[in-house]
């Protein structure tokens, strides 16, 4: 059974309408580059969540390169229950709801909006790298809150979606990596294995 998750347009409606209306109206140029950030901003954190397992093996540090290894793990669990929220709340997309004209094309109905998977994955990743790299968690933390806000200003989300996906991926991330360092033993078995270039330099 589902719940019905918030009334949005009640919630904050009227702050989605006015953001949508500014992205009406902003240059082309920044909505462009908004709307590249919203769809392609995710390989970001990818590249990031590599940096950081290189910057740990090169440095061999089996604590880092256990939660540097876990990072990936962590972005996905966080996505799966991310997703699992979004099917007990089962909230209409505000493009739908409120019929605002969108930069970027309404989901279907039944494309659930509460709350935004690409803020939790952004957060996840942005946690994941605060616990394992404070260099790397520099830039993917401002970058999780700038994804966030992308998902508002193309018409994706309602701010309270976004709010509540950087909670979840954050929080849950933020756990499972520090976690995660108990497989520190683990990671210094393995330098001395066939997969020491995994977690250590030759």
């Amino acid at each position: 059974m589902s719940l019905l998750a918030l009334d949005g347009p009640a919630v904050d409606g009227h702050l989605y309408t006015r953001l949508t209306g500014l992205a009406q109206r902003a240059p082309g140029w920044l909505d462009g580059l908004v709307t590249a950030w919203s769809d392609y901003g995710l390989a970001l954190f990818a590249v990031l969540m590599l940096a950081a397992w290189w910057r740990a093996r090169a440095a061999a540090d089996p604590a880092r390169t256990a939660t540097a290894l876990a990072a990936p793990l962590v972005v996905v669990l966080a996505f799966l229950a991310d997703t699992g929220v979004k099917s007990l709340f089962r909230e209409q997309r505000p493009c739908q709801t409120l019929h605002a004209v969108t930069l970027e094309a309404c989901p279907p109905l039944g494309d659930w909006s509460f709350p935004s998977n690409h803020a939790a994955i952004a957060a996840a990743a942005a946690a994941a790298l605060w616990v394992t790299d404070r260099r790397l968690a520099a830039i993917a933390v401002p970058a999780a809150l700038l994804m966030a806000f992308s998902r508002v200003w193309v018409g994706a989300h309602y701010p309270h979606d976004v709010v509540i996906g950087l909670a979840v991926g954050a929080a849950i991330a933020w756990l499972l990596t520090r976690a995660a360092r108990r497989a520190t033993p683990l990671v210094q078995r393995l330098g001395s294995s066939p997969l020491r270039p995994l977690v250590a330099p030759r």
